[in-house]
């Protein structure tokens, strides 16, 4: 199943590169790696370690986290955060304190949100497991 994951990272890869029109040799060259260990992850015979990514990425001139989704390092919704954290750091018009307390409140809107969603799927098994307490108090006679 790795090699899945690394056979759709070799072919995003190509296609960003060729999306960029670098050759090969090119993004070899930027990304700080030989031409051969290159060919090799976009054809899926290797896969390469997240510092290697990441150095592709910034060659690419996209986000590392997109091609750690691709690799199978990082899921979706962790993503989906990181992306959402480096936005907020990445604003200039905001000053560092600001984004330290734009974060704070952002990790603890999640918290939150995810203590929602764990209390509710406890309801949710709790009410398929037997029904509600009300609904069994309510039909006494």
């Amino acid at each position: 199943m790795a090699s899945l994951n690394v056979g759709n990272l070799g072919e995003y890869l190509r296609e960003q590169r060729r999306t960029a029109q670098l050759s090969l040799r090119q993004l070899a060259d930027a990304a700080g790696v030989s031409n051969p260990y290159l060919s090799q992850i976009e054809r899926g015979l290797r896969k390469p370690s997240a510092d290697i990514l990441q150095q592709l990425a910034k060659a690419l001139r996209i986000s590392a986290e997109t091609l750690y989704v691709q690799a199978g390092i990082l899921d979706e919704r962790d993503r989906d955060e990181v992306e959402t954290r480096a936005v907020i750091l990445a604003d200039p018009s905001i000053s560092e304190r600001q984004k330290q307390v734009l974060l704070q409140i952002y990790e603890s809107f999640r918290k939150e949100n995810a203590a929602e969603a764990e209390a509710d799927a406890g309801a949710e098994a709790a009410e398929k497991a037997g029904g509600s307490d009300a609904d069994t108090t309510t039909h006494t006679n």
